[in-house]
């Protein structure tokens, strides 16, 4: 088989029906349609006693090249005594889905948009989540606004939430804004354009350095997480490419940190119970310290996140070229994070890799369903209203949206592999560098470093463990079952 004739796969296809196998609804029903039909009167809501009136501020977003869902928009202000005080915007998804609404049923069932390279399901309808609910260029917009004040020290206080009608005055991009900020490229036309703007983002990402240097002095992890995307041309898949962190991506980061901190201090001085996200204690720290042995590191026998961070920042100081393989490594020993039942007044479960006691998802609404319940939850607590949902249901919506988060992992991984054995079918037989990401009996797993793809040792994989690094060959590849398979060089 040709790469040519591996174009040919429907690849849309085979997502549909990955998502099938996997649990997932791809389609909406016909009551969640009826009710896309009569929203699509709606107007922005009216400036009232309770929501204030934001639109004069100088909000931008930033995300990615393609993306249309825009959940959040930010902007900042340098105070007399040199704190800068950061308000990010907040789709109100809520205004428009109503809970047990069928368009909410479908986005309970799903739980999460799923990115498969060539087809994005998204949580929401399209008309929704790109239009009616996304904060777009130029349109007045309902938000949540979350407000910090962030000192030069980089802590943080005055949280608080509150309504608010908005207007994103420029939708920008990672790609362009990052390398602007890192002083590697041009500033975007839109940047260019205006010095009023210039000063707005350079604004922001001192309080994002702020945020970022004081979270790493409390021990969060700086973890390079590479992700890839289909390069497509006239709808076939020619190639996968990395998709790098910058600046502009960074401070994004650092401010959804913030703001889903003080949301789950809001709801907690509230009294009211939420889902938080927490990723527990690694459960292979052993391995991780004997990674760090291999590296003439010592790190304490009992977990502490401080102290591997302080591992990582050194290793990426003296080995740039090999941080990215230990980066993959300490992330997959890590594990991924969970949704949990918060009941007001209970100890926070805490989250290791950030090295924050109190945290939630709440800034995307557009796209994940645990957002959507933390938004209602934070909406009914500021308005002084009974609580949006009970402990049990919580709880329930925890553990299903954990579920279907692992599934949409699975569906994403399941695709990039079918995306990339159609991209390497022509370089059968060549040698590759890679790293261990998973070795049990059901298997060993190597990732490639370029092109960062992932496929299954089949041969010669004895004695290896996560984070060992190998040369492998690529023996085969199966576009339809998305297998790639690699040989001990």
């Amino acid at each position: 088989m040709h790469n040519s004739h591996g174009n040919h796969y429907d690849l849309a296809a085979l997502a549909r029906g990955e998502m099938i196998a996997r649990g997932f609804v791809p389609d909406y029903s016909p009551e969640a349609m009826r009710q896309v039909a009569s929203l699509r009167a709606h107007t922005a809501p009216p400036v009232n006693g309770t929501a204030r009136d934001l639109r004069g501020l100088l909000w931008s977003s930033i995300d990615n090249d393609t993306s249309r869902d825009l959940d959040q928009i930010e902007v900042a202000e340098r105070l007399a005594n040199g704190d800068i005080r950061i308000r990010i915007g907040i789709a109100d998804v809520d205004g428009d889905v109503a809970k047990g609404s069928p368009i909410d049923q479908h986005a309970a069932a799903n739980c999460t948009t799923v990115y498969t390279g060539v087809k994005n399901f998204s949580m929401l309808p399209e008309e929704l989540s790109t239009d009616m609910t996304s904060l777009n260029e130029h349109a007045d917009r309902a938000a949540i606004v979350v407000e910090v004040t962030v000192a030069e020290d980089g802590s943080v206080r005055d949280g608080t939430a509150y309504r608010a009608l908005t207007r994103n005055a420029a939708q920008l991009a990672y790609s362009s804004v990052g390398p602007w900020l890192e002083g590697q490229g041009e500033a975007p036309e839109k940047v260019a354009a205006s010095a009023e703007l210039q000063a707005q983002l350079r604004l922001q990402d001192e309080a994002a350095q702020r945020l970022r240097v004081s979270r790493h002095r409390m021990g969060a992890l700086d973890l390079d997480r590479e992700e890839t995307e289909a390069v497509v041309s006239d709808g076939h898949v020619t190639g996968i490419q990395p998709r790098h962190r910058n600046r502009a991506s960074q401070l994004i980061e650092d401010f959804m940190i913030a703001a889903n901190g003080v949301i789950a201090r809001k709801l907690g001085e509230l009294g009211r119970s939420s889902i938080r996200r927490v990723v527990r204690i690694p459960k292979r720290w052993d391995r991780i310290v004997e990674l760090a042995a291999q590296t003439g590191d010592k790190l304490p026998a009992d977990p502490d996140s401080g102290a591997l961070n302080q591992f990582l920042m050194k290793r990426h100081a003296e080995d740039p070229v090999h941080y990215a393989d230990l980066s993959l490594a300490v992330v997959k020993l890590m594990g991924p994070g969970e949704y949990v039942l918060e009941r007001a007044g209970a100890e926070a479960s805490g989250h290791f890799a950030l090295a924050v006691h109190d945290y939630t998802h709440s800034t995307a609404p557009n796209r994940r369903f645990a957002d959507l319940v933390t938004q209602r939850l934070v909406k009914a607590a500021i308005g002084g209203q009974a609580a949006a949902y009970s402990n049990g249901e919580l709880e329930e919506a925890a553990a299903n949206c954990t579920l279907r988060e692992d599934a949409a992992r699975k569906v994403e991984r399941s695709m990039a592999k079918r995306i990339a054995a159609v991209a390497l079918h022509d370089r059968i037989g060549q040698v590759f560098r890679g790293v261990v990401t998973g070795a049990a009996d059901k298997g060993t797993w190597v990732r490639l470093m370029s092109p960062p793809v992932e496929g299954r040792l089949v041969h010669g994989e004895r004695g290896l463990d996560v984070g060992d690094q190998v040369q492998v060959k690529l023996v085969n590849t199966d576009p339809v079952r998305g297998f790639i398979d690699f040989a001990r060089a």
